[in-house]
């Protein structure tokens, strides 16, 4: 599936979802659910491998503002959120008000960055509707923009975690008609940080609270996370030598 096939797909579920919920309802359907829980958590997540106040994060596949807004109030650097579609890099930049910060509508694989000058390149949910040749460019082109000692953080479901299965489930019965979901293996992740020449931190599984939280994080049903929290997805960080 190309990157512009994906696209047009987001773009048409955006629009189908402007059909049945109110404007800021549908953006936030449209990255999937848990916006504000998640959005902390993907916060702590950065901050926890490193991310310092004033580094300079670049969030591919920004969608609709889900770690801008809480971001935003932390990070004091540069960040560049970039989407494949146009309404959810709209929405992120009016809901994360702030004027010196960089919102753009993504048109390849690559990174829209200087070499060596971001600190932290996460993709959250990308590397999920992606073919492994994409995801691998992805990171070759992540490699070029970070700093020495910057991190890749990417989340991925896989096989090994049993709670992902009804994702692939899913994507089995609706073949043809949904956006595309891809597992990645571990033993892919360590071929390309070996053939990429970074340095694997952490993988973290999926289905296990172990993001610290210093202050507890409620989820719409109510359930509360207290001490660790986790994103559902499983989690890797790798670092540029």
């Amino acid at each position: 599936m190309s990157k512009l096939r994906i696209g047009d797909a987001y773009r048409q579920f955006v629009k189908s979802l402007s059909q049945t919920h109110d404007h800021d309802k549908a953006m936030q359907v449209a990255i999937g659910g848990e916006f504000d829980a998640i959005g902390i958590i993907e916060r702590k997540i950065l901050i926890h491998y490193g991310l310092t106040p004033g580094g300079f994060v670049i969030d591919v596949g920004c969608g609709s503002g889900r770690l801008s807004k809480p971001l935003a109030l932390y990070l004091q650097g540069p960040y560049v959120g970039i989407d494949v579609v146009p309404e959810l890099v709209a929405h992120a930049k009016a809901l994360t008000r702030r004027p010196d910060w960089t919102f753009e509508v993504a048109t390849g694989l690559d990174i829209p960055a200087g070499n060596d000058t971001a600190d932290i390149v996460c993709f959250f949910s990308v590397f999920t509707h992606l073919l492994h040749e994409q995801s691998y460019v992805y990171l070759r082109d992540a490699k070029r923009v970070l700093k020495p000692g910057g991190r890749v953080v990417f989340s991925f479901l896989e096989f090994a975690i049993g709670s992902h299965w009804t994702v692939f489930e899913n994507t089995v019965a609706n073949i043809g008609t949904d956006h595309l979901n891809v597992f990645i293996g571990r033993d892919a992740i360590h071929a390309w940080a070996t053939r990429l020449d970074l340095d694997l931190i952490a993988i973290l599984d999926g289905d296990k609270p172990q993001i610290p939280l210093r202050e507890p994080v409620t989820m719409e049903d109510g359930t509360v996370m207290s001490e660790f929290g986790t994103l559902g997805q499983s989690l890797c960080v790798l670092r540029k030598r």
